[in-house]
Protein backbone atom coordinates (compact mmCIF):
# COMPACT_ATOMS: atom_id res chain seq x y z
CA UNK A 1 0.00 0.00 0.00
CA UNK A 2 2.83 2.26 0.42
CA UNK A 3 3.99 2.09 -2.92
CA UNK A 4 1.05 2.90 -3.97
CA UNK A 5 0.52 5.98 -1.60
CA UNK A 6 4.40 6.85 -3.08
CA UNK A 7 3.11 6.69 -6.88
CA UNK A 8 0.18 8.98 -6.69
CA UNK A 9 -0.31 12.34 -7.88
CA UNK A 10 -1.88 15.13 -5.55
CA UNK A 11 -4.39 15.31 -7.34
CA UNK A 12 -5.12 11.40 -7.83
CA UNK A 13 -5.14 11.57 -3.31
CA UNK A 14 -7.35 13.77 -3.35
CA UNK A 15 -9.83 12.27 -5.79
CA UNK A 16 -9.62 8.98 -3.49
CA UNK A 17 -10.42 11.51 -0.60
CA UNK A 18 -13.71 12.64 -1.95
CA UNK A 19 -14.54 9.26 -3.00
CA UNK A 20 -13.78 7.77 0.25
CA UNK A 21 -15.65 10.81 2.36
CA UNK A 22 -18.75 10.14 0.19
CA UNK A 23 -21.66 7.62 1.20
CA UNK A 24 -20.91 4.07 0.19
CA UNK A 25 -21.59 2.73 -3.00
CA UNK A 26 -25.57 1.40 -2.96
CA UNK A 27 -26.90 -1.49 -1.67
CA UNK A 28 -27.37 -3.18 -5.15
CA UNK A 29 -23.83 -3.98 -5.24
CA UNK A 30 -22.57 -0.75 -7.22
CA UNK A 31 -19.48 0.52 -7.29
CA UNK A 32 -17.50 3.25 -7.94
CA UNK A 33 -14.23 3.37 -9.89
CA UNK A 34 -11.20 6.21 -9.50
CA UNK A 35 -9.32 6.03 -13.37
CA UNK A 36 -6.86 8.44 -13.99
CA UNK A 37 -7.92 11.03 -10.87
CA UNK A 38 -11.90 10.59 -12.31
CA UNK A 39 -14.58 9.13 -9.94
CA UNK A 40 -17.43 7.05 -11.88
CA UNK A 41 -20.18 5.33 -10.48
CA UNK A 42 -20.35 1.84 -12.03
CA UNK A 43 -24.02 0.90 -13.15
CA UNK A 44 -23.36 -2.65 -12.19
CA UNK A 45 -20.44 -4.63 -10.94
CA UNK A 46 -20.06 -8.74 -10.62
CA UNK A 47 -19.08 -10.09 -7.46
CA UNK A 48 -15.47 -10.72 -7.21
CA UNK A 49 -12.09 -9.88 -5.96
CA UNK A 50 -11.40 -8.21 -8.98
CA UNK A 51 -13.41 -5.71 -10.49
CA UNK A 52 -15.46 -7.13 -13.53
CA UNK A 53 -17.45 -4.37 -15.53
CA UNK A 54 -19.35 -4.00 -18.58
CA UNK A 55 -17.90 -3.09 -21.40
CA UNK A 56 -20.29 0.38 -21.61
CA UNK A 57 -18.86 1.42 -17.94
CA UNK A 58 -15.06 0.00 -18.95
CA UNK A 59 -15.62 3.14 -21.76
CA UNK A 60 -17.16 5.63 -19.29
CA UNK A 61 -14.71 4.91 -16.65
CA UNK A 62 -11.19 4.75 -18.37
CA UNK A 63 -12.46 6.02 -22.08
CA UNK A 64 -11.20 2.16 -22.81
CA UNK A 65 -12.90 0.10 -25.23
CA UNK A 66 -12.40 -2.89 -26.24
CA UNK A 67 -11.47 -4.00 -30.02
CA UNK A 68 -10.17 -6.90 -31.74
CA UNK A 69 -6.59 -5.57 -31.69
CA UNK A 70 -6.80 -5.18 -27.47
CA UNK A 71 -7.94 -2.87 -25.26
CA UNK A 72 -7.36 0.62 -26.56
CA UNK A 73 -7.65 4.30 -26.22
CA UNK A 74 -6.69 7.25 -28.77
CA UNK A 75 -3.57 5.71 -30.18
CA UNK A 76 -3.05 3.29 -27.17
CA UNK A 77 -4.08 0.08 -27.65
CA UNK A 78 -3.21 -3.10 -24.98
CA UNK A 79 -3.01 -6.42 -26.74
CA UNK A 80 -4.89 -8.62 -24.65
CA UNK A 81 -2.61 -12.16 -24.12
CA UNK A 82 -4.93 -15.27 -26.49
CA UNK A 83 -3.79 -17.64 -23.71
CA UNK A 84 -4.98 -15.37 -21.41
CA UNK A 85 -8.90 -14.20 -22.75
CA UNK A 86 -10.76 -15.82 -20.05
CA UNK A 87 -9.46 -13.73 -17.49
CA UNK A 88 -10.30 -10.82 -19.30
CA UNK A 89 -13.42 -10.96 -20.84
CA UNK A 90 -16.24 -13.16 -20.14
CA UNK A 91 -20.51 -13.44 -21.26
CA UNK A 92 -22.80 -13.60 -18.66
CA UNK A 93 -26.69 -13.39 -19.89
CA UNK A 94 -26.02 -11.35 -22.54
CA UNK A 95 -24.08 -9.32 -20.91
CA UNK A 96 -19.79 -8.81 -21.24
CA UNK A 97 -17.81 -8.27 -18.52
CA UNK A 98 -14.81 -7.06 -18.23
CA UNK A 99 -11.99 -7.56 -15.70
CA UNK A 100 -10.40 -3.61 -15.05
CA UNK A 101 -7.78 -5.55 -11.83
CA UNK A 102 -6.76 -7.72 -14.60
CA UNK A 103 -5.73 -4.72 -17.02
CA UNK A 104 -4.04 -3.04 -14.27
CA UNK A 105 -1.93 -6.41 -13.74
CA UNK A 106 -1.46 -6.13 -17.20
CA UNK A 107 -0.36 -3.05 -17.47
CA UNK A 108 1.77 -2.67 -14.55
CA UNK A 109 -0.98 -0.19 -12.66
CA UNK A 110 -0.97 -0.07 -9.06
CA UNK A 111 -4.60 -0.44 -7.53
CA UNK A 112 -6.60 -0.26 -3.94
CA UNK A 113 -10.16 -1.25 -2.71
CA UNK A 114 -11.71 0.35 -0.12
CA UNK A 115 -14.49 -2.35 0.85
CA UNK A 116 -16.23 -0.22 3.08
CA UNK A 117 -17.05 2.57 0.42
CA UNK A 118 -16.89 -0.06 -2.55
CA UNK A 119 -14.42 2.33 -4.12
CA UNK A 120 -11.57 0.91 -6.63
CA UNK A 121 -8.38 2.92 -7.32
CA UNK A 122 -6.09 3.17 -10.41
CA UNK A 123 -3.00 4.40 -9.96
CA UNK A 124 -0.78 5.52 -12.94
CA UNK A 125 0.88 3.12 -15.40
CA UNK A 126 4.75 3.22 -15.01
CA UNK A 127 4.78 5.26 -18.09
CA UNK A 128 2.83 7.85 -16.51
CA UNK A 129 4.37 7.95 -13.58
CA UNK A 130 6.71 10.86 -12.60
CA UNK A 131 5.72 11.84 -16.36
CA UNK A 132 6.41 15.38 -15.06
CA UNK A 133 10.14 14.96 -14.95
CA UNK A 134 11.97 16.19 -17.59
CA UNK A 135 15.43 14.63 -16.33
CA UNK A 136 16.79 13.19 -13.31
CA UNK A 137 19.06 16.36 -12.84
CA UNK A 138 18.27 18.14 -9.11
CA UNK A 139 17.51 21.35 -9.60
CA UNK A 140 19.70 24.63 -8.65
CA UNK A 141 19.25 25.63 -5.31
CA UNK A 142 21.80 27.46 -2.78
CA UNK A 143 21.53 27.09 1.06
CA UNK A 144 23.29 28.32 3.98
CA UNK A 145 25.88 26.18 5.47
CA UNK A 146 26.27 26.02 9.22
CA UNK A 147 28.83 28.40 9.69
CA UNK A 148 26.07 30.85 6.96
CA UNK A 149 28.40 30.63 3.87
CA UNK A 150 26.15 30.10 1.02
CA UNK A 151 26.84 26.87 -0.93
CA UNK A 152 25.10 25.75 -4.32
CA UNK A 153 24.43 22.36 -5.76
CA UNK A 154 26.35 23.53 -8.85
CA UNK A 155 29.45 24.07 -6.36
CA UNK A 156 30.09 20.73 -6.04
CA UNK A 157 29.19 19.89 -10.06
CA UNK A 158 31.11 16.54 -10.72
CA UNK A 159 31.63 15.24 -7.10
CA UNK A 160 29.07 12.74 -5.31
CA UNK A 161 26.44 14.81 -3.10
CA UNK A 162 24.51 13.21 0.18
CA UNK A 163 21.77 15.94 0.90
CA UNK A 164 19.44 15.04 3.90
CA UNK A 165 16.53 16.93 4.62
CA UNK A 166 13.85 16.84 7.89
CA UNK A 167 10.09 18.20 8.10
CA UNK A 168 8.39 18.35 11.17
CA UNK A 169 5.22 17.63 9.35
Amino acid sequence: MNEILKRMSAAMLLAVLIAATGPAASSNGGRRVIYEGVVTELAAAEPSNDLWVTLKDLTRATRFAVKPQGVCRDELCFPIPKDRKAQFLVKKGGVTWFNLSEFARLTKQPTAYDEKHATWFFGPRPGQQNAFLSSLDAPEFSLPGMNGTKHSLSDFRGKKVFLVTWASW
